[in-house]
Formats: structure tokens, C-alpha cells, sequence
């Protein structure tokens, strides 16, 4: 993955990540005859569909893998007054995300790491920049 871009929902959150792959010449020459013999729309579609075929394909496996590791599919947003009510308690969260974890924007440094013990991120992590530099030990 060469870089990547969160496309933002009208609510601010982000809706997908877009991520640059490399292809050999022979195989995009493939995915481009596809596309122009109607079978995709463009080479967007083609990989969508490839990746969608390939997570069908080990479903089973990924839904016992999220079963033994505990994980929270989907989307898990952290705002201020949740951590404040998390820190008021003395508790201290290990959070497991196989999705999108997002941490507003007003959450502090110093609130992030007096009630994160632990973060895991399968997917993305929205959070402000020095919120992630905050709990970069505490993530695996």
C-alpha cells in the first residue's frame, strides 16, 4: 500500500479508505481487457470485485478468527464524553476494532492515554494526529 485517503460521509466520518496497489504489466493489461470487454465498469470495480470474491471465499475463517480475537466489527467511535466517563471510573479500555475506530476530534492526548490501555485496529483508525502519536506504544 503506497498511500491511502479516507473518503468522508456527509456526517465527517470516513466512509471507505482508498489504497494504491501495484500491478505487473501483464496482469493490468488482463484487468484493462476486462474492463474494455464489459465484464467491469473500470478497474475499480474489477478489484472491488476481486477482493469481495476473495473475503467470501474465507468467510469461515474470518468469522472464527473474529470470534477467538474478540473483535468489534464494524465502526467504533470514541467521543470526549465516553472517555471521560471511562477515566471518571478508573477503567482502562482494550479496545480490538476490525473496521474503522475513530476517536474525536476534541479528545485530548492526555484523556486518550489515561483510558486506553490497549488499541487494535484491523482497518483504520481516525483520530487526530496527536491522539495517534499519544497511543502509538499502546497500539498493535
Amino acid at each position: 500500500m503506497a498511500g491511502k485517503t479516507l473518503a468522508r460521509s456527509k456526517a465527517g466520518l470516513p466512509e471507505s479508505e482508498k489504497i494504491t496497489i501495484n500491478l505487473g504489466f501483464i496482469d493490468l493489461g488482463q484487468v484493462d481487457l476486462l474492463v474494455q470487454e464489459g465484464f467491469f465498469s473500470n478497474r475499480s470495480d474489477f478489484i472491488r470485485s476481486a477482493i469481495r470474491q476473495q473475503l467470501l471465499q474465507h468467510s469461515d475463517v474470518l468469522r472464527q478468527t473474529v470470534a477467538r480475537k474478540t473483535l468489534r466489527m464494524g465502526l467504533q467511535h470514541f467521543t470526549r464524553a465516553d472517555l471521560e466517563a471511562v477515566r471518571a471510573t478508573g477503567e482502562r479500555l482494550d479496545v480490538k476494532v476490525l473496521g474503522l475506530a475513530s476517536i474525536a476530534a476534541d479528545v485530548t492526548p492526555e484523556l486518550a492515554r489515561a483510558t486506553f490501555n490497549s488499541l487494535v485496529v484491523l482497518g483504520a483508525l481516525n483520530a487526530p494526529a496527536n491522539v495517534k502519536a499519544a497511543l502509538a506504544d499502546r497500539m498493535r
